[in-house]
């Protein structure tokens, strides 16, 4: 299976994926610790990608999405964004929004409390 074929099966065949360094109980990197512990924090149920396990994947989702950098999130197959993205969504609802658009349970007092915390 090629990395792009795999790639497109993960975020295809689950409803909320990140691709990231490390994995969502152990981060590798600050970026994809952010994005990680927004979506754990929020209950949201994701499947993780550790890049650094694969090079090809770590190449590949850069290629597959056109977006030069890792974390990179997918819900219901579309990519969403990286870090920068994510914690802007996060912080004008949006995240929500489009959590809710797309029938993926989430705390919405969890997504409140992020961003009285960052006022």
């Amino acid at each position: 299976m090629t990395a792009e074929t795999q790639i497109k099966d993960t975020v295809t065949t689950n409803d909320v994926v990140l691709f990231m360094k490390g994995t969502k109980s152990m981060p590798q990197c600050g970026f994809s610790s952010r994005v990680a512990g927004v979506l754990n924090f929020m209950g949201v149920e994701f499947t993780d990608v550790n890049v650094l396990a694969d090079e090809g994947i770590r190449q590949g989702i850069k290629d597959y999405s056109d977006w030069p950098t890792v974390p990179q999130l997918y819900v219901k197959g579309e990519f969403v964004g990286g870090c920068d993205i994510i914690t802007e969504m996060t912080m004008s609802g949006e995240l929500d929004t489009l959590f809710a658009e797309n029938d993926v349970a989430y705390d919405k007092d969890a997504a409140e409390k992020i961003r009285e915390a960052n006022l």
